[in-house]
C-alpha cells in the first residue's frame, strides 16, 4: 500500500498568506521534508516528523519523501513562496520520471502558494499588469551562458522580468553582470525594484532605476523586478511614502515592429 505525497507552497513567510487548502493539511500529514528554515515555519507536534536536509538536497530530498510515501506514510514536501517555481515540485517529478517504477504508483498532491513574484508586486503596485517572465540567476542546474542568453531574449521582447536567486554568497557577482547586459539593451528610466524578506520582519523594498541599479543592493533574500518601457511609478500624495510601481496593460500596437526578430532597441513613441 502506498501513501500520498504533498507538495506544498508555504508563501513568501507570513503565516497569514498561508492558503487556506495548505493550513488544512499540514496537520494532517505524518512526515515533512524540506530545507530546514522552512520547516521551523510548522509547528511542531508529537505525530510530526520533521526530516531536515540543506537547500542544494533537492533530488535527496524528493527520493526520501518517495521512499516514505512508497511505504504508506502520508508525506510533505515544502517549499517557500509556490513549490511549482524554482522549488521541489519539479525535483519531486524529475525524481519519479527517472526513478523505481512503483513510485508512479504513488498519489501526489501539489498545493500552490504565494510565490515571491506576486507578493512584492501586491507590495508595490502593479509591476507585473503586462507580460513578464521570471528568470532564475542560479548556475547550479544550468549553464550561465543560457541565462545571459534568455536575459537579452527577455529584454528584447521587452517583458518585465523577475529575478529568482539573484545574489548567493557564491555568487555575489551575477547581478551585476545581468545588469550590465541588460543596460545595454533596455533605456535607464526602467523602475527597478528590489525586495527583501516580503511579509517577513526584515521587509525592506528599495525602489530605483535600470541606470542605477547595482548588485549590492540586493541579498539572498532579495527578489529583483525589472520593469520594462510601459512601467511607470505614480508618486503618492503622503510625504515619505514610495510611489506605486505598474506596468500599463495597453500597448500601442501601431509603434510595434511587424518583423518579430527585431530588437526593440527604444522606447516605443
Amino acid at each position: 500500500m502506498t501513501g500520498h505525497l504533498y507538495i506544498i507552497g508555504l508563501g513568501p513567510g507570513d503565516p497569514d498568506l498561508l492558503t487556506i487548502e495548505a493550513s488544512k493539511i499540514l496537520p494532517t500529514l505524518t512526515d515533512l521534508i524540506g530545507y530546514g528554515p522552512y520547516l521551523d515555519r510548522i509547528p511542531d507536534r508529537p505525530s510530526l516528523r520533521k526530516h531536515k536536509s540543506d537547500n542544494r538536497e533537492e533530488l535527496d530530498r524528493a527520493e526520501h519523501a518517495l521512499t516514505l510515501a512508497g511505504k504508506g506514510y502520508k508525506v510533505g514536501v515544502v517549499s517557500s513562496g509556490d513549490a511549482g517555481v524554482f522549488a521541489m515540485a519539479s525535483a519531486i517529478f524529475e525524481t519519479i520520471d527517472h526513478g523505481k517504477p512503483i513510485w508512479k504508483e504513488i498519489e501526489i498532491t501539489v498545493l500552490p502558494g504565494i510565490s515571491a513574484m506576486f507578493a512584492a508586486a501586491a507590495r508595490l503596485g502593479a509591476p507585473l499588469g503586462h507580460d513578464f517572465c521570471a528568470i532564475s540567476l542560479s548556475d547550479n542546474l544550468k549553464p550561465w551562458k543560457l541565462i545571459l542568453h534568455r536575459l537579452r531574449l527577455a529584454a528584447q521582447a521587452d517583458f518585465v522580468i523577475a529575478l529568482y536567486n539573484a545574489v548567493s554568497k557564491a555568487r555575489p557577482w551575477q547581478l551585476d553582470k545581468a545588469f550590465e547586459l541588460l543596460k545595454e539593451i533596455l533605456p535607464p528610466y526602467i523602475p527597478v525594484a528590489f525586495c527583501q524578506a516580503i511579509s517577513r520582519k526584515n521587509e525592506h523594498i528599495h525602489l530605483t532605476t535600470l541606470g542605477d541599479a547595482k548588485g549590492s543592493m540586493g541579498n539572498m533574500q532579495t527578489l529583483v523586478l525589472i520593469g520594462n518601457r510601459y512601467s511607470q511609478l505614480i508618486p503618492q500624495s503622503r510625504e515619505n511614502i514610495r510611489p506605486w510601481f505598474y506596468t500599463s496593460r495597453s500597448i500601442i500596437t501601431k509603434f510595434i515592429p511587424e518583423d518579430d526578430s527585431s530588437t526593440i532597441d527604444k522606447p516605443y513613441p
